[in-house]
């Protein structure tokens, strides 16, 4: 029998974890992980910022400002767990002012290399509109946010979906994609693992496997593959 559960971390001073959601979502879209992740024995804050009020620059400063708010303790690392444009906030973050004790980064379904749906759509003005201006910043092109912020130098983790509840925007994007972003999109140079597994963009946070495998990451280094354990499991 394969077993996918995990015990609580056994430290006077728990490892603290920072998520982050995507665009046009909020912190309540990040809830069933924070809720496992404080299960495993995580200090775990969920970021609920206004991601369609501001460019990409000012998104970070902001998360800086909170960071500073919660975070200050440096005795355990810092781990952060994101979708979508949550990572690269978590990227220009690093970029522009590295926290002393980062510990892991856990991303799903990121737009490194932007997406083909804002190429697309970022000059019609009900996208700004609905979307807001950092959704500019994330075509393909490679002067978009994404693409100038250079490999990862920190450890990484990714997991991406190859499931789609949006067969408009899978038209627009070739190759395999969630819906939203293409996988190969999604990768980044530097990553330490990367997976894929068969569920959509927006719901890749609710999914249990997606979460345990964070879970691993955030404490080796590296994903586990569940979904490949529990099927040789049944054998």
């Amino acid at each position: 029998m394969v077993s996918t559960s995990f015990s609580a971390q056994e430290s006077a001073s728990p490892d603290t974890v920072v998520l982050l959601h995507g665009l046009g979502r909020t912190a309540k879209s990040m809830t069933y992980i924070q809720e496992r992740l404080t299960d495993a024995g995580y200090h775990v804050f969920n970021y609920d910022y206004e991601s369609r009020k501001n460019e990409i620059d000012s998104l970070v400063t902001d998360l800086q400002q909170y960071l500073e708010t919660c975070c200050s303790r440096k005795e355990s690392d810092l781990h952060f767990v994101t979708h979508s444009l949550g990572g690269i906030l978590v990227r220009a973050l690093i970029a522009r002012e590295r926290p002393e004790n980062l510990g892991r980064v856990v991303m799903l379904s990121p737009p490194h290399k932007g997406s083909q749906t804002v190429d697309l759509l970022k000059d019609y003005p009900l996208f700004k509109k609905i979307l807001g201006p950092a959704s500019l910043q994330l075509g393909t092109d490679p002067e978009s946010f994404p693409n100038r912020l250079g490999p990862a130098d920190f450890e990484l983790g990714i997991i991406t979906g190859d499931r789609t509840i949006d067969p408009v925007s899978s038209w627009i994007i070739p190759g395999v994609d969630d819906g939203k972003v293409a996988v190969e999109n999604t990768k980044l140079e530097g990553m330490a693992d990367f997976r894929i597994v068969n569920v959509s963009h927006a719901y890749i946070m609710e999914n249990s496997e997606v979460v345990l495998e964070v879970i691993n990451f955030l404490r080796d280094g590296s994903f586990i593959n569940i979904g490949e354990l529990l099927q040789d499991g049944k054998k």
